[in-house]
């Protein structure tokens, strides 16, 4: 029960990424075809918001739920990096769903995208296999 709130949250996530259309295929492939400013508008709002809470995080010291300080480590970019943001880039043209929204569009009625979803979930198993002989 202490977690249903994270449920709830994930619920009201998920209905606001449907009606935002972040979800569409149709709308991806705007974005991947130059037709459509609608997508970068909404991952460049993510990005300045994600930007603004690490920076008031840092700022002002907040704790997480527990009380526990967050800490947020510095990110190193590597060749490994590139290789899995070009995969996760093409993966993502090629099937029009990120893996944020997957859920989503399985719970909106679009179960082709299990298929999607299932190869997501092979692709990190296959990852936790193969990730210490990977491109540092």
């Amino acid at each position: 029960m202490k977690n249903l709130k994270y449920f709830f949250v994930g619920l009201i996530f998920g209905f606001i990424l449907i009606k935002a259309e972040v979800i569409s295929w149709f709308r991806i492939q705007e974005m991947f075809h130059f037709q459509s400013f609608h997508m970068y508008g909404i991952i460049g709002s993510a990005i300045a918001i994600g930007a603004l809470s690490i920076f008031l995080i840092k700022k002002f010291n907040i704790k997480d739920s527990s009380g526990n300080p967050i800490t947020i480590a510095p990110k190193e970019l590597n060749k490994g990096t590139v290789i899995g943001g070009l995969c996760f880039g093409f993966g993502w043209a090629l099937t029009g769903a990120c893996p944020g929204p997957l859920y989503a569009l399985v719970g909106s009625g679009h179960l082709i995208i299990l298929i999607v979803l299932l190869s997501a979930i092979a692709g990190t198993f296959t990852y936790g296999l193969l990730k210490d002989k990977l491109p540092h």
